[in-house]
């Protein structure tokens, strides 16, 4: 079932187990999905928290899904959302300026247990939290997921020149971090 493209899943959603198909759209997208919310929350159980929230909302809101824009962007969106409203709701409820958000991030990624990567790896996770929240969003998404700037436009609601100088912004504060730390 793994060779069945998101227009046959979403067909067998609507017309046939919603549930199958639900599980397989699930299949083929929690683990981008997990590592894109990973990198803009950085601690493994929070990700894992709003992973979930976001296939519930999935499930809640797939049937209206009309297939506008492609499934992975779809998905990709409610995940950038999910994660950035449980930022700021912790940086409400504990009372936390925004800059300090980063310095907590920077010091959860030196206690994270789950963290597998070296000391550069490492290095370019504190670089990237430098960013102002949009790039490092546009940072992770060109990075990381290789994703197209059309696909980021229709994820941020940006244009593809924004995006295009956002990016250019982002690697060029990251090298400079990395060269001067």
């Amino acid at each position: 079932m793994d060779h069945l493209d998101d227009n046959e899943l979403l067909e067998m959603f609507h017309t046939g187990n919603p549930d199958y198909a639900f599980n397989l759209i699930m299949r083929k997208y929690q683990k981008n999905i997990y590592w894109h919310v990973r990198r803009l929350l950085i601690d493994h159980e929070d990700s894992n928290d709003v992973v979930q929230n976001v296939f519930l909302k999935v499930w809640e809101n797939i049937g209206t899904f009309r297939g506008d824009s492609k499934m992975y962007t779809w998905l990709y969106r409610i995940a950038t959302n999910e994660a950035l409203s449980f930022l700021k709701k912790k940086q409400r409820r504990f009372f936390i300026p925004l800059v300090d958000v980063e310095a907590i991030l920077s010091d959860k990624l030196e206690t994270d247990q789950y963290f597998k990567g070296d000391e550069i790896q490492k290095k370019l996770q504190k670089a990237i939290l430098k960013l102002p929240e949009k790039q490092r969003i546009i940072f992770n998404l060109r990075y990381y997921d290789e994703m197209k700037y059309e696909d980021m436009s229709e994820i941020l609601g940006t244009s593809t020149g924004a995006l295009k100088a956002s990016y250019h912004i982002a690697a060029k504060k990251v090298e400079e971090f990395l060269i001067n730390d």
